[in-house]
C-alpha cells in the first residue's frame, strides 16, 4: 500500500488505535477524515487538521448522513477503516449481561458492516480501493471474561475473509488489523504487558507499506493469539486466560 497519497476515512477514529493511526496516515502524506460519536474529541482532531464528522455506527440514518458528508468533501476516498468498537467484560451466569451482548454485536458487528455498506459502491465504483477492517487477538484465543466482544471480533474476522472472496476482482481490497492487547483506551489499566501504543502503531505502518499488503496485519506480539491453534497452545492459553474469570465482580470475596 503507497501510504503517501492515500485519501483516508478513520471511523471511530476519536481515540486510542484509530486516532493514532489517523495521524500516522497524516504523516506519511494522507489526507485522512475522521469520524465518531465524540465532539469534543472531533474538536480537537479539527483543530489538528483533520476533516470530521459525527458518526454513530449503530445508526442506519448517521452511517448514511456520514456518508454523503465525506464523499461530498472527499470524492476521491480510497482507504476505509472501520475502528468502531466496545470492550466489556460480562459474567454469563447472570442473564442482565444479555445487554452488553447485544451493545457488544451491535457496535462492533453490525457496526462494521454498516460502514462497509455504505462506502461498497463508492469504492466499487471507482475500481480501486481499500477496506481495513478491525479485529482482535481476542478473535483468535478468547478471553474468557469478555465474551461478547470476542464473538463479536471473531465474526468480523469470518466477515472480512467472506467481503474479500466477494470483492475479488473489483480493485478493492480488503485488509484485517489484528491488534494484541495495546496500551491504549484504558487497556493499560488491567494489562501490564499492553503493547506501547506508538511501538504498536510503528509495526502496522511498516506492514501496511509492504508490497503486497498482507492480508491480516500481524505484530510481532499477537503471533502468539493467532496461530494457538496451529502451534498446539490454544487449550493452554485459554486456561491460562480464564485465571483473569477472577475480575468478575460475582467472582470476588
Amino acid at each position: 500500500m503507497d501510504l503517501s497519497d492515500r485519501t483516508v476515512l478513520v471511523v471511530g477514529g476519536t481515540s486510542g488505535i484509530g486516532r493514532g493511526l489517523a495521524r500516522r496516515f497524516a504523516a506519511a502524506g494522507g489526507t485522512v477524515a475522521v469520524a465518531g460519536r465524540n465532539p469534543s474529541a472531533l474538536e480537537e482532531l479539527a483543530a489538528e487538521g483533520f476533516g470530521t464528522v459525527v458518526l454513530d455506527v449503530t445508526d442506519d440514518t448517521s452511517v448514511a448522513g456520514a456518508r454523503d458528508a465525506v464523499l461530498a468533501r472527499y470524492p476521491q476516498l480510497d482507504t476505509v477503516v472501520t475502528m468502531s468498537g466496545v470492550m466489556v467484560m460480562e459474567d454469563l451466569r447472570d442473564p442482565a449481561h444479555f445487554e452488553t451482548t447485544r451493545t457488544t454485536v451491535e457496535t462492533n458487528l453490525l457496526g462494521t458492516v454498516r460502514v462497509l455498506d455504505a462506502f461498497t459502491p463508492h469504492l466499487v465504483g471507482r475500481g480501486a480501493g481499500t477496506f481495513v477492517t478491525v479485529t482482535s487477538g481476542i478473535a483468535f484465543l478468547p478471553f474468557p471474561p469478555m465474551p461478547g466482544y470476542a464473538a463479536s471480533k471473531a465474526a468480523v474476522h469470518a466477515y472480512s475473509e467472506a467481503l474479500r472472496a466477494q470483492l475479488e476482482g473489483t480493485g478493492v481490497d480488503v485488509v484485517e488489523l489484528v491488534p494484541p492487547a495495546v496500551a491504549s483506551a484504558g487497556q493499560e489499566k488491567v494489562n501490564p504487558n499492553a503493547l506501547p501504543l506508538d511501538d504498536y502503531l510503528g509495526e502496522v505502518m511498516d506492514l501496511l507499506a509492504q508490497e503486497p499488503t498482507p492480508r491480516e496485519i500481524l505484530v510481532e506480539g499477537v503471533l502468539g493469539h493467532r496461530f494457538a491453534e496451529r502451534d498446539g497452545t490454544y487449550e493452554a492459553l485459554v486456561a491460562q486466560r480464564s485465571r483473569a474469570l477472577s475480575m468478575l465482580p460475582s467472582r470476588q470475596g
